[in-house]
């Protein structure tokens, strides 16, 4: 079997979705408006944001605050990641380094809860940064998946694959763990 470059396969490779997509438009896409949130994100604090947050409550004041911090912690870790992947892409890194940096890169921390009557007390700028960090966060956690997990899916696959084949031959019955 080939693929669309005519290279041959046997069939039971895995297809590297996750590093072709970083070499790809979509990425730089991706890159492009990341980082571009992140300096919007900082004239906004550093600016509008601060005047804004004077004008609010002493509840919605310390939610301010509170999101404020939530949010440049996310676009950290995003910003993060999107060097590390493009470092990769440069021939600065290596994958093999990428991943056991990647460790050091948090993206598995919780949604903003964009609801509830602080939320909407807090500006119509800020509302909007985080809704559209949240949504980029999304679609880098789903290319992480897509680059990271992808590779050892299938080996654990062929495994399992290889233990029932030898279950079925000895009789036996596998466990799962």
């Amino acid at each position: 079997m080939s693929d669309l470059f005519g290279k041959s396969h046997s069939g039971t490779e895995a297809i590297a979705f996750g590093a072709r997509a970083l070499n790809s438009e979509l990425f730089r896409e991706l890159f492009r408006e990341g980082m571009a949130l992140v300096e919007e994100t900082a004239s906004y604090l550093d600016g509008d944001g601060r005047s804004e947050s004077r004008a609010l409550g002493r509840a919605a004041t310390l939610a301010y605050s509170t999101e404020s911090m939530r949010l440049t912690t996310r676009l950290m870790q995003i910003a993060s990641w999107l060097l590390m992947q493009r470092a990769v892409n440069e021939g600065e890194m290596s994958p093999e380094q990428a991943r056991s940096e990647k460790n050091k890169v948090r993206l598995d921390f919780q949604a903003p809860v964009m609801s509830g009557p602080l939320w909407s007390e807090l500006p119509a700028a800020l509302r909007s940064i985080i809704e559209r960090t949240d949504r980029l966060h999304e679609r880098i956690v789903h290319m992480d998946k897509a680059i990271y997990e992808t590779a050892a899916e299938p080996a654990a696959n062929l495994v399992a694959r290889d233990i029932d084949r030898l279950a079925n031959a000895f009789g036996a019955r596998r466990v799962e763990s």
